[in-house]
């Protein structure tokens, strides 16, 4: 009998092929194989949300190949993805083979897998099972809601904005997290406070912080005067005489718990901290140590499937992970029982795993000659983080020493030691915007009434600082808190925001844009309801249950769509562009006299006269007025022309550094330098390329040897030489029609490969 078998990735299939044997043919769909037809009309909302398909142009050949090899086939084994898309693709190749009259009296087979090693596949295979209609139907609920809400909601954004803007059912909230920090950071006023320090030595120099003045615990703002704290500064070291002594010493014992095995958030949030991988490069890598990375013996996979929200471990896995702390690190570092971690989220499919090594006896250092750098980095963080899932809790010794200063102060140290170290010996978990713990250092011992040397009391000003903008950790950490998206799309929500120029990211951080802001404005002032967070999570809650069978989709559908509906239309004949992208300033035009506004132009927001045509009065935000929120000077740097100060500007073409003399003096230069690829220049083989945006924010890429050397080229370089023409570089070109491919630059060689086909 021969057996047709259908992956979504080429390379999955490789590895598979290999554990199934001659009588199994295995294809690759390349993902998604039918989409919506995209015009007016792909979902019929007069006719329960009929949806009309059609196969996706690039993967058409791919889809010619599957029927043509299923005509010598006895069965299909339908192996995609084991979530919802996956459920849908496996759906939608059904639909198409069907109406080729391919399918009949041949057995289909829907078979599920969450690690590709041999025992994992041959199991699938001997239990299959049918497609879930309540999985399909909840992917199609989503893609019909993603369709109706960018389809109608976008064209609206270009009457009434700009044309070519869009907007999408999860990526307008997170936008919405995004400007409405950017708000709070622009709103906030700092608040001056004071520390006072005592620097103390005993063998070490070592400090204490004062909390008690004069018998009066002392709150963070208790001291907020220069003078009133240096006051007590002076006051203190004449009562220390040259020492502080030992009042009070608090010991305790706190545990430390192990974090439990990644899912797809918490690994794109680590994987932020410690590798400073963006969501996208973290998945793209963990979909290749899924897959299969040849290693020796073959294809095989490393991780079980990364797109999960549940903390399970398998029974077998857990065995071996326990046998291998047992031997590694001594049975003191094995708990009694294996630890079980519950999820929180309502949603977390309990059959599923946790992001796990297929085996834990591949260890980092034994996989080191086989993986590439990112791949070796990812799969070490993901094997620690399971290890030490498994093993005991951390004990740390917390310390608290109180010294007294005559009768005028008290100061505190806080320190720790670790008493048993556990999960410690392997992995600790990253923190967001350089939170830790303050009590982790270490102190000398004490005792009370002991006499220890004061070197100098401090008194040290502070400011209150506005909450940190968003990173790509902490932003995916927000949106899984609010119930925004599910783990398959973190990345295409941060990625999507970057394309459509709503964000941009700088020194990790992501800064609405003017357009953003303008967008963002627009749909929480007039489509409030659709961009709240409790209203996208409780909608997300409901594909949930559309997937478990317990709600029907067309009912969904009809509820969302009639007052969506209405509304679209409400706000098309009531609200004017004007409303949207102009704000009336509380100031004259100085050539006509009329109102002046705050107005969003093709290069950014402006200021100009409200009588325009009439009068063209222009000017940007930054310049020669209090439209420019604060001028942020540059540390330590003078202009190299003029000796004045140079400031951070913002024009019609984003940030740049300036001078304050403007316009007397015109130097400028970029805010930041640009990002190195680390491919040599091919040209003239001395710069490097580095990756740089043009005047209107396109990027591109050129050597940093410019202007003596003028290569440049508009797609990232890839160091591998062209197999054509042996051109030093190759680029990652992506295209809707053909997805990403490897192509040579030069204009004569016609090399290309698509990145899948690798």
């Amino acid at each position: 009998m021969k057996n047709l078998v259908i992956v979504e990735s080429p390379a999955k299939a490789k590895t598979i092929k290999k554990y199934l044997g001659k009588d199994f043919t295995v294809l690759a769909s390349f993902g998604h194989v039918r989409d919506l037809v995209p015009k007016e009309g792909a979902v019929e909302v007069e006719n329960d949300f009929a949806m009309h398909y059609q196969i996706i142009q690039r993967n058409k050949k791919h889809v010619d190949e599957i029927a043509k090899a299923l005509q010598k086939a006895d069965a299909l084994y339908l192996a995609t993805d084991p979530d919802r898309e996956g459920e849908a693709i496996a759906w939608h190749l059904c639909e198409i083979l069907t109406k080729k009259k391919l399918l009949k009296n041949k057995p289909t087979y829907r078979v599920v897998f969450h690690q590709i090693t041999k025992k994992a596949i041959q199991k699938a295979i001997e239990d299959p099972r049918e497609i879930s209609q309540h999985l399909v139907d909840a992917q199609q609920a989503r893609r019909a809601l993603d369709y109706l809400v960018g389809f109608r909601l976008s064209p609206l954004l270009w009457r009434k904005i700009r044309r070519g803007l869009s907007a999408g059912r999860v990526q307008s909230p997170a936008l919405r997290m995004i400007v409405e920090r950017e708000e709070e950071i622009s709103q906030f006023k700092a608040q001056e406070y004071w520390s006072i320090l005592a620097e103390l030595n005993k063998n070490e120099d070592f400090s204490a912080k004062l909390i008690e003045y004069n018998g009066e615990k002392l709150k963070q703002f208790s001291i907020v005067e220069t003078k009133s704290a240096e006051d007590v500064r002076d006051e203190l070291f004449a009562a220390a005489q040259g020492f502080l002594v030992v009042s009070k010493i608090e010991k305790k014992q706190r545990k430390r718990h192990p974090s439990p095995p990644f899912i797809t958030s918490t690994l794109q949030q680590e994987a932020a901290r410690k590798l400073g991988f963006t969501a996208k490069r973290t998945m793209r890598v963990a979909q290749q140590l899924y897959e299969g990375i040849t290693i020796g013996m073959g294809a095989v996979g490393l991780i079980t499937y990364m797109r999960t929200d549940s903390f399970n471990l398998a029974n077998e896995a857990l065995a071996e992970i326990r046998d291998f702390i047992l031997k590694k690190y001594g049975k003191e570092n094995l708990p009694d029982n294996a630890n079980f971690y519950k999820t929180k989220s309502k949603s977390a499919q309990e059959a599923h795993e946790a992001i796990r090594p297929t085996s834990v006896l591949r260890t980092p250092d034994s996989l080191r000659e086989y993986l590439t750098d990112e791949q070796l980095k990812l799969y070490k963080l993901i094997w620690k983080r399971t290890v030490a899932s498994q093993m005991v809790h951390a004990l740390l010794d917390i310390v608290a020493v109180d010294f007294a200063c005559d009768n005028k102060g008290i100061f505190r140290a806080t320190g720790s030691t670790i008493a048993k170290p556990g999960f410690i010996t392997v992995y600790q978990e990253g923190v967001d915007d350089n939170k830790s713990d303050s009590d982790e250092r270490l102190l000398p011992e004490f005792k009370k009434g002991e006499k220890i040397k004061l070197l100098d009391i401090k008194a040290e000003q502070h400011f209150t600082e506005p909450p940190p903008r968003y990173s790509e950790a902490s932003l995916i950490k927000a949106l899984e808190e609010h119930g925004i998206g599910r783990p398959s799309t973190y990345a295409s929500i941060i990625s999507t925001l970057q394309d459509r120029a709503y964000v941009v990211l700088e020194k990790k951080r992501f800064y609405p844009t003017d357009v953003g802001c303008i967008v963002n404005k627009f749909l929480s002032n007039y489509f409030t309801q659709y961009v709240d967070y409790d209203f996208t999570a409780h909608l997300e809650d409901q594909l949930d249950a559309i997937a478990r069978g317990e709600k029907e989709w067309v009912p969904l559908l009809e509820e969302f769509w009639h007052p969506f509906f209405e509304l679209l239309q409400e706000i098309d004949a009531k609200v004017e562009r004007k409303d949207v992208t102009q704000e009336l300033l509380d100031e004259k035009c100085p050539e006509c006299g009329k109102p002046l506004s705050l107005r969003l132009g093709k290069n950014g927001r402006f200021i100009g006269c409200t009588a325009y045509p009439d009068c063209k009065y222009t000017r940007n935000v930054d310049e020669n007025g209090s439209e420019q929120s604060e001028v942020e000077v540059v540390a330590d740097r003078k202009c190299p022309k003029c000796d004045s100060d140079l400031i951070i500007r913002k024009g019609k073409y984003g940030k740049f550094i300036g001078c304050s003399a403007y316009p007397k003096c015109k130097f400028i230069e970029p805010l930041e330098k640009p990002e190195d690829t680390g491919v040599t220049c091919p040209k003239c083989n001395k710069g490097t390329i580095l990756k740089k945006k043009s005047r209107r924010g396109k990027i591109f890429y050129a050597c940093s040897c410019y202007p003596k050397c003028k290569y440049a080229i508009w797609n990232e370089p890839v160091a591998e030489k062209c197999p054509k023409c042996g051109w030093p570089i190759l680029t990652i070109k992506e295209t809707k029609k053909f997805g990403r491919q490897k192509v040579c630059p030069q204009e004569d060689c016609d090399y290309k490969v698509s990145v899948d086909d690798e």
